[in-house]
């Protein structure tokens, strides 16, 4: 079976990046912008997933699926999944038409919600690498199921670790507090906080 990625995917993300853009050029309302991840963090999350071989991703703020089709297309090659999270129902539907056009919807699961509930409802230890690019006021209060729904070894990365870090502040102080964490922040794209959790593959 061949690992290759559909023929249609890099005009598809060209397009998305031009629409993002564009879009949070003339749109100052937080809501109805799209705020997508950089080309290279893209990248990026497309070697983690590989490189610790996520089969499990759970993203938190699929926007237009932007970001998750760096993170589908990575996973489909190792023969994985991504669940993502949204709570816009503008969103959800927008994305939605976009991993169809993709040729990946077969490995993206779209949750419908608010982000708390889903991290609340997704079991214990079942994520490989969470991706969190979502309301950044809220993180800290997610920590504790964050920190439940990793698998010992699975990784969290969490976007604007560098562009927001004041907002940032409060989950990166509660993580490097947590002595079953090792952390660093990656300067590409908007900054990456990495958390890794300790313990070998299970």
């Amino acid at each position: 079976m061949s690992e290759s990625l559909p023929a249609s995917l890099p005009a598809l993300l060209d397009e998305l990046e031009r629409f993002g853009r564009n879009n949070d050029a003339t749109i100052a309302e937080r809501p109805r912008r799209m705020l997508n991840i950089t080309r290279d963090t893209g990248q990026f999350l497309g070697v983690l997933v590989r490189a610790t071989n996520a089969r499990r991703v759970l993203e938190i703020g699929t926007s237009n699926g932007y970001s998750t089709l760096w993170l589908a297309a990575a996973a489909s090659a190792i023969k994985g999944h991504v669940a993502t999270v949204e709570v816009s129902e503008s969103k959800l539907a927008l994305a939605a038409e976009n991993f169809m056009r993709s040729g990946l919807a077969h490995v993206i699961t779209q949750i419908h919600g608010e982000a708390g509930q889903a991290l609340e409802a997704t079991p214990t230890g079942s994520v490989d690498l969470l991706f969190l690019d979502s309301e950044r006021s809220e993180y800290a209060a997610w920590w504790p199921q964050i920190r439940r729904v990793l698998r010992p070894g699975g990784l969290l990365v969490v976007d604007n670790a560098t562009s927001h870090a004041a907002e940032m502040a409060p989950l990166v102080a509660l993580v490097a507090a947590d002595a079953g964490f090792t952390t660093c922040t990656v300067p590409v794209g908007n900054g990456e906080f990495l958390a890794t959790k300790g313990g070998g593959m299970s």
